[in-house]
């Protein structure tokens, strides 16, 4: 790797907005040590970032086109080893990759999407519902009790897993997104999800349902191929985790910025501005997904004065791009529905934009108009600079999100 000093990614994600900033002004793409002491080339600038998930010389194939993984320099325990050593349509190059989406895009239609949205309003009113014990002036985790299971909850109902096996699997994914996580537990989190999902597909084929994961065993191609075991059980999991963890973060930072601009929240309240607006202007703004590890060039990839050698690692910083001042202005770190222009790439852009982005947006709208219907009151129950981050570059989000449902009842009406 030709590079100066690289800069150590801070792997607490204590601020992965300011660590961008950073990264950004100092050029195009800059080196940066991963966990472990990989280094790789961080993009931060949304032309640049823009240019690359088009290009036909960037890869996700670690396999094919990252010469220290062919080789066996990247170790089994390496921290972060489960986002390369998949095998699905996220990590396929060319053909492959056109192969696998095809099939995979059998089992995301627009029935399917509409088909699961009586669903969605059932279980986010049920969710809502069991917060109603919660008495006034008690802080409950909003993340815990509302944000994380319903996306997680239809996520694994689209592909046909139990709450019970959610359960298990949803520890694995932490653990995954985790980047200040040991080389043994790295070992353990690759071989606890793949065991998880041959355990769920073994049961599909014995008992076939309509789900994603059944559609998937039965998908081939025209030519008669279909997905082999290892593309099977990688892309299920991809799916599973892509739709529920961004999904959660996506929750618990709009509520956390609706909480603390109630002015806007008013605008959505009194319907002069849509939900649309706010999970766009969110998903600019605060994008779920920070990092997601890692393409490769495939060839020598030169940008203003910078060269990215063949074979080298490339991370994308997706939270960087709505933040950008050269894309909007002095005022693109700032929470703002009434702003026009809401350009982001949260769902990706090019050959792997996100299959599950209809399904996402419904969930989101459905979500939050109905919080915040049923709870009007809603506010916060820290002061935002307390909220805790999670330990990770990888994804935004916060630990908890303690909340209060309700407007406190003055001693003197209780009395």
């Amino acid at each position: 790797m030709e590079q100066g000093c690289p800069v150590r990614l801070d792997t607490t994600g204590r601020d992965i907005h300011a660590e961008a900033d950073k990264l950004r002004a100092m050029g195009p793409a800059t080196p940066v040590e991963l966990p472990g002491g990989v280094l790789a080339w961080s993009v931060n600038r949304h032309d640049v970032i823009r240019d690359l998930l088009t290009d036909p010389r960037v890869t996700k194939s670690a396999r094919n086109h990252w010469p220290k993984f062919i080789n066996g320099e990247i170790p089994p325990d390496w921290e972060m080893i489960s986002w390369i050593a998949m095998d699905n349509m996220v990590t396929a190059y060319g053909k492959e990759h056109v192969r696998l989406r095809k099939l995979v895009g059998k089992a995301f239609t627009r029935r399917r999407t509409e088909a699961i949205r009586p669903r969605v309003v059932e279980l986010t009113n049920h969710l809502l519902d069991a917060l109603e014990a919660v008495p006034p002036g008690e802080p409950v985790d909003l993340r815990e009790r509302f944000a994380y299971p319903l996306p997680a909850l239809i996520v694994a109902e689209l592909i046909g897993m139990s709450e019970e096996a959610l359960a298990k699997t949803a520890k694995v994914i932490e653990m995954m997104i985790d980047t200040t996580v040991s080389p043994e537990q790295a070992a353990a989190i690759l071989g606890g999800w793949r065991d998880a999902m041959a355990d769920l597909i073994a049961d599909k084929r014995a008992n076939p349902a309509e789900d994603i994961t059944t559609d998937l065993i039965a998908a081939r191609e025209e030519d008669g191929s279909r997905l082999t075991e290892a593309e099977l059980t990688d892309t299920i999991f991809a799916i599973l985790g892509a739709g529920s963890e961004t999904t959660i973060n996506f929750f618990d930072n709009a509520i956390t910025a609706l909480l603390t601009h109630p002015d806007q929240l008013e605008l959505v309240k009194s319907g002069q501005v849509s939900w649309d607006d706010v999970i766009d202007e969110t998903l600019r703004v605060q994008s779920p997904l920070a990092q997601l590890p890692l393409r490769y060039a495939v060839e020598d990839i030169h940008l203003d004065g910078v060269t990215i050698p063949k074979g080298d690692p490339i991370l994308i910083n997706y939270s960087a791009v709505g933040r950008d001042p050269s894309l909007h202005g002095e005022t693109a770190g700032e929470f703002d529905i009434t702003r026009a222009d809401k350009e982001h790439l949260s769902f990706g852009h090019g050959p792997h934009y996100c299959l599950g982005a209809g399904i996402a947006r419904m969930v989101a709208a459905i979500g939050l108009g109905t919080l915040f219907e049923r709870y009007p009151d809603l506010s916060l129950a820290v002061e935002e600079s307390d909220l805790q981050p999670l330990p990770t570059f990888i994804m935004n989000g916060h630990r908890t999100l303690p909340v209060y449902l309700r407007a406190a009842v003055p001693a003197a009406a209780s009395a």
